[in-house]
């Protein structure tokens, strides 16, 4: 503990937990096993994080959310182990319109200067390069990629295993494994390098392709894409769980695909 950090007698610190100089932990702080907090943080409002995080200098984590109807309810940020949180990035808490938290998963990477918003939930193992940009209840699944200068809308759903070209502009819901870029958005293929990395055998990246072909490149409406999509799982039982995740996010997409 630098003797310059300023820390609330009411914050809970692993005693392995590290804290740089000038930086200001808050009252209802929460922060696990060595994790290590960079000088001129501040951690604030009712923020708990878990072990083995690094945040670098300048962050602002658990301050009041951005949003004029926010009136001071005890609202959470909660973030889990092992993520890399670079400098100046800005995490707000939730508000009481939506589940009251904002949620980070587990060994994310996150660049300088990205904003996560009220109400976010962003998965584990995502990349958030430099000044990407999340606004509220935005919910982003493992493994997302997004490239520096992406500025995602409100509400939109980012599925597991996409990836987003630089300066992207997401305004509608992404489904899992595609591959977007751009203003106007347009996909541009699936995540088939990504998929690979991550040890998908040859008949899942088959599952993929082919679901990628029917909501992208045979011209069917999206009910049509997602009935023939249901029809995969019977001829690719070994893709029955890539399947599955793609039916579900189309079903429970409100504001419509990314197409």
């Amino acid at each position: 503990m630098h003797p310059t950090a300023i820390v609330h007698e009411g914050a809970w610190l692993h005693p392995s937990v590290t804290v740089g100089a000038y930086s200001v932990i808050g009252a209802h702080v929460k922060v696990g096993a060595g994790t290590r907090i960079g000088p001129h943080c501040v951690i604030e409002g009712h923020t708990t994080i878990g072990a083995d995080n690094q945040i670098f200098q300048f962050a602002s984590l658990g301050a009041q959310p951005q949003d004029k109807k926010y009136a001071g309810e005890p609202t959470e940020l909660v973030i889990g182990d092992r993520n890399t949180i670079r400098e100046f990035c800005t995490f707000n808490t939730g508000t009481s319109q939506d589940a009251g938290v904002t949620r980070v998963g587990n060994d994310n990477w996150i660049m300088a200067y990205v904003h996560i918003a009220h109400d976010c939930a962003v998965g584990s193992h995502t990349i958030l390069a430099n000044n990407a940009t999340l606004a509220g209840h935005v919910h982003v699944g493992d493994w997302v990629i997004l490239g520096g200068l992406t500025g995602v809308h409100q509400f939109v759903k980012i599925g597991a295993h996409a990836m987003a070209g630089f300066a992207s502009r997401v305004a509608q819901d992404v489904p899992p494994f595609m591959m977007i870029e751009g203003n106007p958005l347009a996909v541009r293929g699936f995540n088939i390098e990504g998929l690979r990395r991550r040890g998908f055998t040859p008949e899942r990246l088959k599952a993929v392709k082919q679901m990628h072909r029917l909501l992208y490149r045979q011209g069917l409406t999206l009910e049509d894409a997602v009935q023939a999509i249901a029809s995969l799982a019977t001829e690719m039982p070994e893709a029955a769980q890539d399947i599955a995740l793609m039916q579900s996010f189309l079903t429970a997409s409100t504001r419509g695909i990314a197409r």
